[in-house]
């Protein structure tokens, strides 16, 4: 007989109290170990030269940004519905194309018909700000797939811990459920900076 774990009976107690959808919601964006919530963020990086570029292109997008609050957000019932709907539409919006160029065909484009991992994760930042989602919580990473290769992802910190939004999968996943290698993540404290990960994903 298996022991029923805990992420299950909290989505079986959610169905009782607040409907199948929530109770989703439950099972994907509970971590496995409460010190896996959050990914560790290591020494300032440098940024990728890409995304230097990206932000002399699209200005708006890397200005630095205020607020009287920080650090992660509570992720709400109607947060988590922007979270799905979001990843769930650019990842079909967008028609992939795989980069054969390297670096000089790196070009990220915020909403293009045809586009890399780049485009589909600058576009889904760009989608949770325009509606009023804080920038220091939207967290472009990049990460190194089983293949070898980089690949850039979308990380939402959130008090329920760290979310993935990728164009690999249609899940929204905690960051320690992925397979990646984490290497580094634009920083929530430090203008144009990122951060190199201390800890890698399980």
């Amino acid at each position: 007989m298996r022991r029923t774990s805990g992420p299950v009976i909290a989505a079986a107690m959610a169905i009782v109290i607040g409907g199948v959808q929530w109770a989703r919601a439950a099972l994907l964006v509970t971590p496995p170990r409460a010190d896996l919530a959050h990914i560790e963020l290591g020494r300032p990086a440098l940024p990728p030269l890409t995304y230097t570029m990206f932000c002399l292109r699209y200005q708006a997008e890397c200005r630095p940004r205020r607020s009287f609050r920080g650090g992660p957000v509570r992720l709400t019932e109607r947060r988590w519905e922007d979270l799905r709907e979001i990843n769930r539409t650019v990842n079909l919006a967008i028609e992939p194309v795989r980069n054969e160029l390297g670096l000089a065909g790196e070009a990220w484009t915020i909403d293009p018909a045809r586009g890399d991992c780049n485009d589909y994760a600058v576009s889904k930042r760009h989608a949770l700000l325009r509606r009023g989602w804080p920038a220091r919580v939207l967290l472009l990473s990049e990460v190194v797939v089983s293949s070898g290769e980089h690949h850039l992802v979308l990380l939402v910190r959130t008090r329920s811990g760290d979310l993935v939004l990728d164009n690999l999968t249609p899940q929204i996943k905690p960051w320690s459920r992925t397979s990646y290698r984490w290497v580094r993540v634009q920083s929530p404290g430090r203008d144009g900076l990122w951060a190199a990960v201390g800890r890698e994903g399980v």
